[in-house]
């Protein structure tokens, strides 16, 4: 069988719901591991401050692990899309099974897990909440981790659609069942530019505008 972009979008609503909930449930376990009053303390207002720059290096995270498993930099772009409930990294070439597994769970081990013990054996709250934050968000880049594990014949590819991605198969993907992964369509090619290294709407300038002139209120006040 000729092989074939088959495309997927992400339900960013779902995966809203999946974040707080994962969020909560670390929440939970930090209390149980002994460390209180997370929500406490000087540090939230340089967590909430950290907040945003910890969600870049995140996808920063995403293209190192791209690069260094295969990706050509020049492929890979960033941008911010607030009204769609998403800041991304996309890699817009096939790439091998092997490279997006790697690439999707980099972040979550590297500024979740490990960040996570590191803050807990020094009683960092800072640490601590910064990386339950990055965990929770993590729920599209799990999702996708455990479903393309258990599909064997693929490449992957994103494209101009920052929700969408494409797994590039002789094997017919079409009829897979991905939780609040959807299928969109099976192309013979993705719709792909390489204009801007970097994408950020009109509405994520005026969300981080806004974050921005908040921190500075909040440190006065």
């Amino acid at each position: 069988m000729k092989k074939k972009y088959y495309t997927f979008e992400m339900d960013t609503g779902l995966l809203n719901i999946i974040s707080i909930v994962l969020f909560v449930i670390l929440i939970i376990i930090t209390n149980f591991l002994g460390v209180e009053n997370i929500f406490s303390g000087n540090h939230m207002f340089l967590s909430f401050v950290l907040m945003i720059p910890y969600l870049f290096l995140h996808e920063i995270f995403h293209s190192i692990a791209y690069v260094l498993h295969g990706a050509s930099f020049k492929n890979v772009s960033y941008g911010a899309h607030i009204e769609k409930g998403i800041l991304c990294c996309l890699c817009k070439q096939n790439i091998k099974k092997s490279n997006i597994l790697i690439s999707l769970i980099y972040p979550f081990v590297f500024l979740g897990v490990i960040t996570y013990i590191i803050g807990i054996c020094l009683n960092n709250k800072l640490l601590i909440f910064l990386s339950i934050y990055n965990m929770s968000g993590c729920s599209g880049d799990l999702i996708m981790f455990f479903s393309f594990l258990g599909i064997k014949n693929f490449e992957y590819s994103e494209y101009d659609n920052p929700t969408a991605f494409g797994l590039y198969s002789s094997d017919d993907l079409s009829k897979e069942k991905f939780l609040a992964l959807k299928y969109i369509e099976t192309k013979e090619s993705l719709e792909i530019t390489h204009d801007k290294k970097i994408s950020i709407s009109k509405t994520s300038i005026i969300f981080f505008i806004a974050i921005f002139i908040f921190s500075i209120l909040f440190l006065f006040i």
